[in-house]
């Protein structure tokens, strides 16, 4: 366990002082093709900073605000464009918050109000969740006798509370320090009308975001010269969720340490497809293809999960992800209790 704090420290100073660099880059270099060769070394390090860590708890997130998230923004800030490109340009503490949280900088404080009231939840909002999550995690010694399905439904279950309430404290959390905006992880992703409404609009807004500006956008310029423009987002649409695909299997890479399957590629392979096929549908059809919405969202999140079930948990589940966060956090506790620094692994989960 001490080693592992002494890596987080060492992966810590590595992204600050990366940091420093970018932001001086970005003082004297113009945007365009030369800031991002410049940057272009501390894209691929942040890519492998988390092969620096082993628990569970700290890769995940070293992996998901440093390789996914701030990758794909200093190759936004290269050519000028996302979060980090604002006018007047960001502060060098705005700047490094911004690279590494899901946030972004207040551009219109009227506006952002408004925006912040709309997509802000209270306290009361989170506690039927937790209670329900309660609950269920007080279940869990009984998944044996309980069918696959409705197993690997608690699963998904438990990811999606687990990842709002940490994006939610940790956004919070932030708002302290500066005066920013959250971006919102969900937006009631059970309301999905459509697979294209899933994914586009409701499930992981800020990688969703991210992806359209980083993948789809120039995807579309490029392939607009050998398709009609009809089409062209079709081709755009199916690069972007190879390129998830292919970002997930790092992700899983980097906190389990397996050797990727291609499951995860073959999932957001066939939500592509799916959705162009949906694109294809809604533009020869038109206003004629509109089921009522609760049959859209019915048959929306039954082919999600059923999808998910034979491809996405598979491989999560792989990395035994709730019994290694639960013996860090006994390990964790055990310290402050007894003051004593052990490895999770001489933990047992009561839950598992």
């Amino acid at each position: 366990m001490e080693g592992e704090v002494y890596n987080l420290i060492v992966d810590g100073s590595i992204v600050l002082a990366s940091l420093f660099y970018c932001y001086g880059v970005g003082l004297f270099i113009g945007q365009g093709t030369t800031r991002f060769m410049v940057l272009f070394p501390v894209i691929c390090l942040f890519l492998c900073l988390p092969l620096n860590l082993h628990t569970m708890f700290l890769s995940s997130l070293t992996s998901f605000f440093i390789s996914l998230l701030g990758t794909f923004k200093l190759v936004l800030y290269a050519f000028g464009r996302g979060p980090l490109s604002l006018y007047p340009p960001l502060s060098l503490s705005h700047f490094i918050f911004t690279t590494c949280l899901p946030i972004k900088i207040l551009s219109n404080q009227e506006k952002s109000f408004q925006m912040i009231t709309k997509n802000k939840k209270s306290l009361k909002d989170y506690v039927p969740p937790i209670l329900l999550f309660i609950v269920i995690l007080m279940a869990h010694s009984y998944k044996y006798r309980l069918h696959p399905l409705l197993t690997t439904s608690l699963h998904a279950y438990y990811l999606f509370v687990l990842l709002e309430l940490f994006l939610a404290l940790t956004t919070s959390l932030s708002g302290y320090i500066v005066r920013v905006e959250f971006e919102p992880l969900f937006d009631n992703p059970h309301h999905a009308t459509s697979v294209q409404n899933f994914w586009g609009k409701r499930w992981n807004i800020l990688v969703s975001n991210i992806l359209r500006a980083t993948i789809y956008h120039p995807s579309r310029s490029i392939f607009s010269y050998v398709v009609p423009q009809r089409w062209v987002s079709l081709p755009a649409v199916f690069v972007t969720f190879l390129v998830s695909g292919v970002m997930h299997e790092l992700v899983f890479y980097h906190l389990g340490r397996l050797t990727p399957t291609g499951e995860l590629t073959c999932f957001f392979l066939i939500q592509g497809v799916c959705v162009g096929m949906e694109i294809v549908i809604k533009k020869t059809m038109g206003v004629r293809f509109q089921p009522p919405p609760i049959v859209a969202q019915t048959l929306t999140l039954s082919f999600v999960m059923l999808t998910s079930f034979r491809l996405f948990f598979p491989s999560f589940l792989r990395l035994d992800p709730y019994g290694r966060v639960c013996r860090e956090i006994m390990a964790f506790l055990g310290f402050v209790k007894s003051g004593k620094v052990l490895s999770p692994i001489e933990y047992a989960c009561p839950f598992t």
